[in-house]
């Protein structure tokens, strides 16, 4: 007799059950449904694609990088992975526009590819955004020592008080907050970049024309060599991280079919102004050896030593006030997005957590997956005991290898969805977003680069000198996944049996078992009979609106921004 397994993707932020009663799509807008609610709206949620991962990973990380690989390594290795994001996002946009539910790559993996994979990977990035929290605010310490050095832990504690508070009230202060947060950001990375120009043909305190300089100090260039070189790939990949995390606001966001594929459009114009532009130009103005650049004890924004040589030390505390801002705003965007998984977790079938963290207050927060997220951020006070430099590097390391398993994940996601949709009789045009320039090695070039960098990232922490603890910050998360995969296959054996031989309204073709006398292996999704018409959106009356009111705007500057994003 054959076996199935129920399919637990279906629920991953879809349904949830509250006494015997399914609530759709998480209770839309409705405030007397329990559940999320679609609150972000289209000008929120494109200010966050704009601006949702500039923060600690280009203010502060570009120091470290530039300490540890050099100006040319970190140019390179920023551009690649920012080229990797690009393609990573089109292929997650379009299955979020497709179905728009707020579990994102993690409820598409468990759909397309293994709902036993797809649970280490959740649990995984859930642990990502907590400790992403504890980063920031650990980073926030980091930049107040540019005024003070001492009781620094006071910011951190404060933050996380705010953070905590702004999002246990509604999903709509998370996008206010985030909106203007997001508005400063790009406001002062247009600043710097047209400084930085002018910093470099001479407006400096020593009135020289840097030009190249800072490129032609001997060993400048790839400090370290090639374990210098691919130590930089982990430092970007912490910088880009949490652009994944659009897909999760997806659940959220007001008409998504529209709004989504804007907002991944909308991502390489901002990989290659903000990053590129900016990374090009740290590297120009500011020496590798800079001192305090980025040691045990601190490390120091390229950003702010910028605008410190520009000859203004009011314009270099406005910079560092604004790199505090953002350390607030990154925080907020892992808060919002760590709640996120584990409440998707918790409403999922059969569930993941448990089900206390799927209980939302009458404003759609899910507010006991707030409390524990928020909890794991108490790593940030372990910078009493060892350096906050130290500590930083270490968190930044392992979120950096959090984010590039999300990114293989929807690699692999979007390969299964792809040979699923075509398998079953349709076209890829036959989407509501698609790019056709990322058929057929989309997928595949993802996956492989990938899990390229994750490999080879690690090489300086085994040679030429063994470091125990640079080498568990780089791979510690790969066996965790491992184990995590083989816990869920065995532990939800006897409910997929128990699923299949009395439940008829399981949805076949979730799994590739054959008989129940043969060992079961894996849960790998049957891609012939996956389903592939649940969740899709469809626009109501007030998407309609919404639209119209996007077509006639009048303002000169806000048409030119609809036309780019």
């Amino acid at each position: 007799m054959a076996t199935n397994l129920e399919d637990s993707s279906r629920s991953n932020y879809h349904a949830i059950e509250q006494n015997g009663a399914v609530t759709e799509h998480a209770a839309a807008d409705d405030p007397q449904v329990p559940g999320l609610h679609r609150g972000l709206s289209a000008r929120q949620i494109q200010m966050i694609a704009i601006s949702g991962t500039i923060g600690t990973g280009l203010f502060l990380g570009t120091g470290k990088s530039l300490a540890q690989g050099g100006p040319a390594s970190m140019l390179i290795c920023y551009g690649l992975v920012g080229f990797i994001v690009y393609v990573t996002l089109l292929l997650l946009g379009e299955m979020a526009t497709q179905y728009p539910i707020a579990g994102s790559f993690n409820a598409y993996t468990a759909r397309f590819f293994s709902p036993s994979y797809a649970f280490a990977l959740s649990w995984n990035y859930w642990f990502n955004d907590a400790v992403s929290v504890a980063s920031d605010l650990t980073a926030a310490q980091l930049v107040l020592q540019f005024w003070t050095p001492s009781h620094t832990w006071v910011v951190s504690l404060v933050f996380w008080v705010f953070l905590v508070g702004v999002n246990a009230t509604h999903v709509k202060a998370y996008g206010e907050l985030e909106y203007w947060l997001s508005s400063l950001k790009v406001v002062t990375i247009l600043i710097f970049i047209v400084l930085g120009v002018l910093v470099n043909v001479g407006l400096n305190e020593e009135h020289r024309f840097i030009g190249l300089s800072n490129w032609r100090i001997p060993g400048a260039l790839f400090v370290g060599g090639f374990g210098g070189f691919a130590r930089v790939f982990v430092t970007a990949s912490f910088a880009y991280g949490g652009t994944e995390s659009l897909g999760i606001t997806a659940g959220e966001t007001k008409n998504p079919s529209k709004n989504m594929p804007r907002v991944v459009k909308f991502v390489f114009w901002r990989i290659l102004l903000f990053y590129v532009l900016s990374i090009l130009l740290i590297g120009l103005n500011v020496p590798w050896d800079y001192p305090n650049l980025s040691n045990r004890s601190t490390t120091t924004s390229p950003f702010t030593i910028v605008f410190k040589e520009a000859g203004s030390t009011f314009a270099a505390s406005f910079m560092n006030t604004v790199i505090l801002t953002s350390v607030l705003s990154a925080g907020n965007h892992a808060l919002f997005a760590g709640t996120r998984v584990l409440y998707g977790l918790s409403v999922a079938t059969p569930p993941q957590a448990p089900a206390l963290f799927a209980w939302t207050t009458s404003r759609g927060v899910p507010l006991p997956a707030l409390l524990l997220t928020s909890s794991v951020s108490a790593l940030c006070f372990g910078t009493s005991f060892i350096g906050s430099g130290e500590l930083w590097g270490w968190l930044q390391n392992i979120v950096g290898v959090s984010n590039q398993i999300a990114w293989l994940s929807i690699g692999l996601a979007s390969w299964r969805f792809r040979k699923a949709w075509i398998r079953q009789g349709r076209t890829l045009d036959d989407l509501k977003f698609h790019t056709r320039w990322t058929s057929p090695y989309g997928p595949p070039f993802v996956i492989v680069t990938v899990a390229a960098l994750i490999i080879v990232q690690g090489w300086s922490s085994v040679l030429p000198v063994f470091s125990a603890v640079d080498f568990l910050s780089f791979y510690i998360e790969v066996p965790v996944m491992i184990v995590m995969f083989i816990a869920w296959v065995l532990l939800s054996r006897p409910a997929v049996t128990r699923a299949s031989e009395t439940s008829p309204l399981f949805h076949p073709g979730q799994t590739n078992q054959e008989s129940s006398g043969k060992r079961w292996f894996s849960d790998l999704v049957d891609i012939q009979k996956v389903d592939l018409n649940s969740d899709q959106y469809e626009e109501d009356d007030a998407d309609k609106h919404d639209e119209e009111e996007r077509g006639s705007s009048s303002g000169i500057l806000q048409r030119l921004y609809y036309w780019l994003a």
